[in-house]
């Protein structure tokens, strides 16, 4: 019996030689003195008796039984060979009282290679076997700016907290979202019980994801497992059986194949890039609901807010689009609202109660709600669900956001004709994804009409500062304040507007979000098919990201604005909604002098989205993060990180 199952053994480490030699690599086991030869190591440390992950042990210390084995750890050598025989009797030892004797290995780089006992090793692997005691020697290599190097010592320090040798990230900063997911803080030392509790979980889930066809997806079991974690929570996972980790796998494949394809994000920057060109009427197709026999003449969406119309402007201008989007299909469809979803519990209840009514699309317009929208999604993948935010990278539900910056670049434009002198001021609310972009749109358009204006930047969410108030210390007359009227707190110190030398507050102009052409647009997509967006699905996150020329965006203008300057702004909007002119062209400078676009060139759509600079001509700068109010903290957690790469971020 063991001579047939070396036999078998044999068979695949010579098919893996010929497959290797074909492929123009190493056919052999690799050999660590070998990369030792050209390796700076800077210290050795005992770690012990551990067990070890098969899959991680990739080759042998010395060159001595170099030719025995393929890459694979199958035997090369013939069947009636010494090497052979001895192979046989480990395998029949193994099937009756199983190898318990330690291997003796060495760890560098986070891969074990075999000093002794390199045959229990391609036995254990033969037969499937997950893991094997090692008494371990760790390499520590000198620290470089090579990515590996730097992956390597993010998980030393991992391990000084974790003890844990078995999670290894393809990606920087990995350890620390896996930490946050966890509950933990950096440096934060796990307890035995912590310890024990997460390799159960982590040793579930590798034996888990390698049957689903790990090998297979372009990432590390760890990079897998983080995804798992954040999806679901750790508190969730930790009790999770192999089963249940197996059927959840089959429910994020998509999450799974975007990440391993490095999180691509699609922006779909105009909606006739997935409208059809069907003009029938409104219909509800497969992906609604189709285990059940029905056919509704209704379409019932949701609309889940973090706060209220009366005291949020976003929040308003969101109901402003709910109730355009009931006017717009003239009763053909039905919507609801849910209002001060602002904690996770909140979120939860709210979207629970939404497809407990049988909405069949759900709208959750705050950021911070993406990750419970994702996991919504994945248990209710009859619901179509979307989330209103920018750059987040998930399959199973869409997001959505608007080009703001092409209003702000001529609401710039207007400040700077109108003013009398070189300083414009503009108040921001929160330093994430977009924000950025409008203030350096802002500022363009500014010194596009004034080369020599300078933008006077405040932040509404900093601690013990009034923005209003140091502006008027600078003597600046023209503010860009907040986008729309609070309806509780109505007030004229919104969009663009003058504080006149009596105090008064005159408006000039005011951006548009309008929703409701958003929502009609992207329930017409959906319901009619949308086959290009159902054919990026899996392979990027989808992000429709529509401005002036999908007519979701829009600048009102004082009717009082002089003659001149009401026709300069109207030809700038016709020009940047025919896509004849875009504010990020040309030769762009940062603050520390850096081109950020070169002459004749124009920032792409993720440069855009991504920017974490302020424009030469801006006076101000990014907040710390520890001046932020709690609100404000709070998003940048989610979705302003980085712009803060830097910075200490504590819960």
């Amino acid at each position: 019996m063991a001579l047939y199952d070396y036999s078998g053994a044999l068979k695949k480490g010579r098919k893996q030689y010929q497959v290797s030699v074909a492929k123009g690599e190493y056919p052999y086991l690799p050999v660590l003195d070998d990369i030792l030869s050209y390796t700076d190591i800077i210290s050795e440390v005992n770690l012990g008796l551990m067990d070890v992950p098969l899959d991680k042990i990739v080759g042998t210390k010395t060159k001595g039984r170099t030719s025995a084995f393929a890459n694979n750890f199958m035997p090369l050598l013939a069947e009636k060979s010494e090497f052979g025989a001895k192979w046989a009797y480990l395998y029949d030892h193994q099937i009756e009282e199983g190898i318990h004797d330690p291997i003796v290995a060495y760890e560098f780089m986070n891969q074990y290679y075999v000093q002794e006992g390199n045959k229990r090793v391609s036995v254990l692997k033969y037969v499937g076997a997950f893991s094997i005691t090692a008494s371990v020697t760790r390499l520590i290599p000198k620290r470089t700016d090579d990515l590996d190097n730097r992956l390597y010592y993010e998980f030393l320090e991992f391990y000084q907290v974790s003890f844990n040798c078995d999670v290894w990230f393809s990606q920087e900063g990995c350890y620390d979202r896996l930490l946050k997911a966890m509950g933990k803080a950096p440096e934060e030392v796990w307890s035995e019980d912590d310890r024990i509790y997460f390799k159960s979980a982590y040793d579930q889930f590798s034996k888990a994801f390698r049957a689903f066809g790990g090998s297979s997806y372009e990432m590390t079991c760890s990079d897998a497992f983080l995804v798992y974690v954040e999806l679901f929570g750790y508190d969730v996972v930790k009790l999770k059986t192999e089963g249940e980790i197996t059927k959840d796998l089959a429910k994020i494949k998509d999450e799974l194949l975007l990440a391993s394809r490095g999180s691509k994000i699609a922006l779909v920057e105009q909606p006739e890039e997935v409208e059809e060109q069907d003009n029938g009427p409104l219909k509800i197709i497969n992906w609604l609901r189709p285990s059940q026999n029905i056919e509704p003449e209704m379409l019932k969406i949701a609309f889940i807010h973090a706060k209220t119309a009366e005291t949020s402007s976003w929040t308003y201008g969101h109901e402003l689009g709910r109730m355009y989007l009931e006017q717009a299909f003239e009763g053909r469809l039905k919507t609801v609202a849910f209002f001060e979803a602002d904690t996770d519990s909140e979120i939860a209840n709210a979207i629970d109660l939404a497809i407990a009514a049988r909405c069949n699309m759900i709208f959750t317009t705050a950021s911070q709600m993406i990750g419970l929208s994702v996991k919504a999604a994945i248990e209710h993948p009859e619901v179509k669900i979307f989330n209103c935010s920018v750059n987040m990278s998930y399959s199973s539900v869409c997001t959505y956001y608007a080009r703001m910056y092409e209003s702000k670049f001529l609401m710039g434009a207007l400040a700077a004709s109108m003013a009398q002198c070189d300083k414009l001021g503009y108040i921001a609310d929160y330093p994430i994804y977009g924000t950025i972009a409008n203030i350096n749109a802002f500022a363009l358009g500014a010194r596009m009409i004034n080369p020599y204006v300078k933008v006077h930047l405040e932040w509404a969410r900093v601690k013990g500062r009034n923005a209003r108030e140091e502006l008027e210390k600078e003597g600046i007359a023209f503010i860009s304040g907040e986008d729309m009227i609070t309806p509780k707190t109505a007030s004229r110190e919104y969009g663009l507007y003058k504080i006149e030398s009596d105090g008064e507050f005159r408006n000039l102009a005011t951006p548009i979000w309008h929703w409701g052409k958003f929502y009609e647009r992207i329930v017409n997509i959906t319901c009619r098919g949308g086959s290009d967006v159902k054919e990026m699905k899996g392979k990027q996150a989808i992000n429709y990201w529509w401005g002036m020329s999908a007519d979701v965006i829009d600048v009102i203008c004082s009717q009082n604005l002089p003659h001149g300057t009401n026709r300069l702004i109207t030809f700038l909007k016709n020009s940047i909604r025919s896509g004849s002119f875009q504010p990020f062209v040309g030769t762009i400078y940062s603050q520390d002098g850096t081109i950020q676009c070169e002459e004749e060139q124009r920032l792409s759509p993720e440069e855009i989205i991504t920017m974490n600079w302020l424009a030469d001509n801006v006076v101000g700068k990014l907040p710390e993060f520890d001046e932020l109010t709690e609100e404000a903290q709070s998003l940048v957690r989610l979705q302003g990180l980085t712009i803060y790469d830097n910075a200490v971020m504590e819960e």
